[in-house]
């Protein structure tokens, strides 16, 4: 009877509790998205490093890769791999170039043209700019901590749904940029980018948006 009793009224209390709590997340999480949103209207331009850890589920090692990502506000972008193969694009507006160090080829698009470069596009400047309206109409976003500042994003559409689990992002104890992105693939494969060397509103090289010469 005692035992029943008990379990009856810790039943009670977790029902009453949980409800609090989802509030309070909910709360923290709209709070956080704020903060995010007025931090990241200040910045202009900024400038990184990063290191690309790439881990497959069939094999036991981590495949690394390290590069630059730079910004403009509103929308020129340099993603460029350093090592171990020199690779990369630049982007201004909605036309840019990519490049492999291998063939020693540029190849321009256009971002309507090639849905493939466009959705990369659209993911680094999400990230640059901290773009919360653009991912919430296309993540489900869930509060992992709050300070550091940590969420959770689990893809809409279904398409990358098939092969996309979630994306995990952290920022900067700022809030003005973001430090790391987790993309966890469904097959158990993953990507881990950190971002290093962060500088904000610097004045950058007149040609950091065009492509190398080969």
């Amino acid at each position: 009877m005692l035992k029943t009793s008990l379990s009856a009224a810790i039943s009670l209390i977790l029902f009453m509790v949980a409800p609090a709590l989802c509030c309070a997340e909910s709360t923290d999480l709209k709070s956080l998205l704020n903060e995010l949103k007025i931090a990241s209207a200040q910045t202009r331009t900024l400038s990184s490093r990063f290191v690309q850890e790439k881990n497959l589920a069939i094999f036991s090692e981590k495949l690394l890769s390290q590069g630059r990502f730079v910004f403009q506000s509103p929308d020129s972008l340099r993603w460029e791999l350093l090592t171990p193969v020199a690779s990369g694009f630049v982007l201004r507006g909605s036309r840019g170039e990519r490049w492999n160090s291998l063939n020693r080829e540029l190849e321009r698009f256009s971002v309507k043209d090639n849905p493939i470069m466009g959705i990369v596009a659209q993911q680094l400047l999400a990230w640059a700019r901290v773009d919360l309206d653009w991912l919430e109409k296309r993540y489900h976003m869930e509060l992992i901590t709050l300070n550091p500042a940590r969420l959770r994003l689990m893809p809409l559409d279904p398409g990358e749904a098939g092969f996309i689990d979630y994306l995990q992002i952290l920022f900067a104890d700022n809030r003005r940029h973001v430090d790391e992105v987790l993309l966890m693939e469904k097959g158990g494969d993953s990507t881990l980018l950190r971002f290093t060397d962060v500088q904000l509103n610097i004045e950058l090289p007149e040609n950091i948006f065009s492509p190398p010469e080969f």
